[in-house]
């Protein structure tokens, strides 16, 4: 027996003095309401109605059971209310802070043609960890090796002028004794100082013979960005990047350095579903591309 459909019935009877009226403030037929009543009487053992007159009348027993039933009836119209909001909850997504603003926005209304909305929360590497273990979010797109990753960014080294050249070689940034000028510096913004991308560029780095102080951790993209605007300096980042701040990409001779992601879910959630439907619009925020595309091409 359907117990809250059959107080619904119950309840608004009573309220209304008669079955036909009581049954289409519930939503349902006569002949329904009758039934589920009749079922509810079945179950107590005890009639709810005098049935005698021309209207329905409280019995009793149907008087004191009356108040229960609307408890009841208020309990599970609260609960559904609570699930259908829960349903439409948007899903806060901790995203990498190196997304344009367009690139989120065509995220998030890609999700909605799949029934999904998004509120986005952009942040660095460390930061998107936190939000998630504080579960401030249901998910974040966290940095990993490239090798673990869902997603991989190649990444290379971007400046303010164009040299001709394919690509970069990082021991062509070495001062030799003659050298007068400041030593060329790659700049490492927020989002890729992390130890699969850092420590590798920093093995290079001392075994191509450059001073430390040639490879930097920057505090922000703006500032890292400003200082290869004004010099001869280099930014590490993906060629999405360099081409929205207008500089001029190339891959690294050595090695191809990837940023990786993974969407990972709060509290063990199953990222599945959300990356079955949205892997390709989150590839797209990201810039992701065939990691091997860049690294593949001949030097000339």
């Amino acid at each position: 027996m359907d117990l809250v459909g059959a107080c619904r019935a119950f309840v608004s009877v009573s309220e209304y003095g008669g079955f036909t009226d009581g049954a289409a403030a519930a939503g349902m037929s006569q002949s329904v309401a009758s039934r589920r009543i009749a079922a509810l009487e079945e179950r107590f053992g005890a009639q709810l109605f005098e049935r005698t007159s021309r209207r329905p009348v409280l019995t009793p027993f149907g008087r004191d059971m009356l108040a229960s039933a609307v408890q009841l009836v208020h309990a599970a119209d609260v609960l559904l209310a609570e699930a259908e909001a829960v349903k439409h909850q948007p899903w806060r997504l901790a995203v990498p802070a190196t997304c344009s603003a367009a690139a989120l926005a065509r995220l998030v209304a890609t999700a909605r043609g799949h029934g999904v909305r998004l509120d986005l929360r952009p942040a660095g590497p460390s930061r998107r960890k936190e939000l998630l273990h504080a579960h401030q979010v249901r998910a974040a797109l966290l940095a990993v090796p490239a090798q673990e990753a869902s997603w991989a960014v190649p990444l290379g080294l971007a400046g303010a002028r164009d040299g001709g050249a394919r690509r970069i070689h990082v021991e062509t940034l070495r001062l030799g004794r003659a050298s007068t000028g400041p030593a060329r510096r790659i700049w490492i913004q927020p989002e890729d100082d992390v130890p699969h991308i850092r420590d590798p560029l920093t093995r290079l780095r001392d075994a191509a013979g450059l001073r430390p102080g040639q490879v930097l951790a920057a505090p922000d993209l703006t500032g890292a960005a400003a200082e290869v605007l004004c010099s001869e300096d280099l930014l590490l980042c993906s060629r999405a990047q360099a081409d929205e701040l207008a500089l001029v990409w190339l891959p690294i001779g050595e090695l191809t350095p990837r940023r990786g992601y993974a969407l990972t879910v709060a509290a063990d959630g199953d990222p599945l579903p959300m990356a079955d439907r949205l892997g390709e619009a989150i590839a797209r925020c990201l810039s992701a591309e065939d990691p091997g595309r860049d690294g593949e091409r001949e030097e000339t």
